[in-house]
């Protein structure tokens, strides 16, 4: 399959790698010129514009930061869609409202190809160790056409069900991380307080039951959560919200973990 990928980032920079090592013909494009220089000698190809970048892709992979940057990409002269040939299919790799990846679908769907979201976990290590987890919303079948793709830095990757389903599914991740810090900060604090310093305490939490992936993030800030804040406050506020938007459209209680979630934003002086 041929690949087109776009975004490469901190995360997606690594996915973008493991792609072209494994063997897909891959063409890659980027805003900036210095995004590209560590790919030069990979064996991939450059575009001059995601139109073109689309028209040499059965696959093309949008690993950008939000709904605004996707639309971007997607739409316009230049865009994806204008070179997108019927048949290709565009995967939504970034964490945006389950709303807009089912209005592109749509758009996608009218020039007779698939637009699939799969959001992804586990950050540049997890991709560039093919261990990130892929969340997929769309048709079956364009799902498993992508699968040896996802598959090159991925493990695993888990079809959740109709567009929208990945990106649900992701919001619901990062809203109980988000929710696991305050709890994870709490705990560490009520330790320091009962003599057992946050450094000592994690390590013990960290080999029991109680053990998390936020608490281990909490541990390496030193029992705080400001350089959490500083580098992830914004978007962790962003995907909370919207999961909030959500349940209160579809007439449910988020309950607890929402609460408790916000008690996290609140902490990092970065409130809904």
């Amino acid at each position: 399959m041929r690949v087109g990928f776009i975004g490469l980032g901190s995360q997606g920079g690594p996915m973008a790698r493991r792609i072209i090592e494994a063997g897909h013909p891959t063409t890659l494009w980027a805003r900036r010129p210095a995004s590209l220089e560590p790919f030069a000698g990979t064996g991939a190809d450059f575009a001059e514009t995601p139109a073109e970048l689309a028209a040499r892709s059965d696959l093309v992979c949008l690993c950008v930061v939000g709904d605004d940057d996707v639309r971007q990409v997607l739409s316009g002269p230049e865009g994806v869609l204008a070179g997108l040939a019927p048949g290709s299919i565009v995967a939504v790799h970034a964490t945006v409202h389950p709303d807009t990846c089912r209005e592109l679908a749509e758009t996608t769907a009218a020039q007779g190809s698939t637009l699939i979201d799969a959001p992804v976990s586990g950050g540049g290590m997890g991709a560039a160790a093919g261990t990130l987890l892929v969340m997929v919303g769309g048709p079956a079948e364009a799902v498993e056409r992508a699968r040896p793709v996802f598959d090159s830095y991925a493990d695993p990757v888990v079809h959740l069900g109709d567009v929208g389903a990945g990106q649900t599914a992701k919001l619901l991740n990062n809203l109980l991380f988000t929710a696991n810090l305050a709890t994870s900060r709490a705990t560490l604090a009520l330790g320091e307080q009962l003599g057992i310093g946050p450094d000592r305490l994690g390590e013990v939490i960290s080999h029991g039951t109680a053990n998390s992936f936020a608490l281990g993030r909490v541990v390496s800030g030193g029992g705080t959560l400001d350089r959490l804040a500083a580098h992830a406050g914004t978007l962790l506020r962003k995907d909370v919200g919207l999961i909030a938007e959500l349940a209160e459209k579809a007439g449910t209680d988020p309950g607890v973990v929402l609460r408790t979630a916000d008690a996290t934003l609140a902490m990092m002086n970065h409130p809904r």
